[in-house]
């Protein structure tokens, strides 16, 4: 059987991105299914969405009451994912950031037994363009000191362009993440290396966001602060 490949984008206001992304990735994988978690966008991108996927059997839409943030959207999704029985499931963000073309390299990694790979902005071949110095430093920073509070060999905590087996969702225990904000993504790469299962990383080159205003925040980066130490100490009193 050939293997079901699903990619789920959040979206709040990304009108703009959201037909420019969709023709990028099919693109390059004519065969994935794309679901956009919409939240309400008062832009109209859930409507847009709809409209694609009446015609595109690719594209699938679900719809939230409001702006829940993008933990839950991923959760969301990520249960979709499991009872529509998808084997590779990917994160994504409509904005461009993550190019499409990088997705033949995660599917090649985990042909090659990764359950969990990462798009990496801080290994050889990896960058980032577009970003100041401030944002640099939350993004850098934020890794290194989970990195090192975690005691954890990935380079890149933060990324938010992955791919998942199906073991990988399974192993995470969806019922039992915490995080919703920046801390999300640490938590899941911490997860899946918990429980013994193989994570690679592959570098990509993020591109800051060509439309639309980026939602990080210097709160959302403050929250993620105690939510790793709050790992950490739920992994030593065996509550992970």
């Amino acid at each position: 059987m050939a293997r079901r490949v699903l990619i789920i984008t959040p979206t709040y206001n990304e009108r703009e991105n959201l037909e420019t992304f969709l023709s990028l990735v099919f693109g390059v994988a004519p065969s994935v299914d794309v679901l956009v978690v919409d939240d309400n966008s008062p832009d109209g991108t859930g409507a847009l969405a709809d409209e694609i996927a009446a015609k595109d059997p690719r594209v699938k839409v679900m719809h939230r009451p409001g702006k829940m943030g993008l933990g839950t959207a991923y959760l969301a999704g990520f249960r979709r994912a499991l009872e529509d029985h998808y084997d590779v499931v990917f994160e994504m963000d409509t904005d461009l950031s993550h190019d499409p073309k990088y997705i033949p390299d995660f599917l090649r990694a985990i042909d090659e037994g990764a359950d969990l790979v990462i798009g990496s902005r801080n290994i050889p071949g990896g960058g980032v363009e577009g970003w100041g110095v401030g944002r640099h430093f939350l993004s850098k920073g934020g890794s290194l000191y989970s990195r090192t509070i975690l005691g954890l060999s990935v380079h890149d905590l933060t990324s938010g362009f992955k791919a998942f087996t199906r073991r990988g969702l399974e192993a995470i225990e969806l019922d039992r993440v915490q995080s919703n904000g920046y801390s999300f993504q640490i938590e899941l790469t911490f997860r899946v290396l918990r429980k013994g299962l193989r994570v690679k990383e592959v570098p990509i080159v993020f591109v800051d966001r060509r439309a639309g205003q980026s939602k990080m925040s210097r709160k959302i980066f403050a929250e993620a602060i105690g939510m790793v130490w709050k790992l950490r100490a739920d992994a030593i009193l065996g509550r992970l």
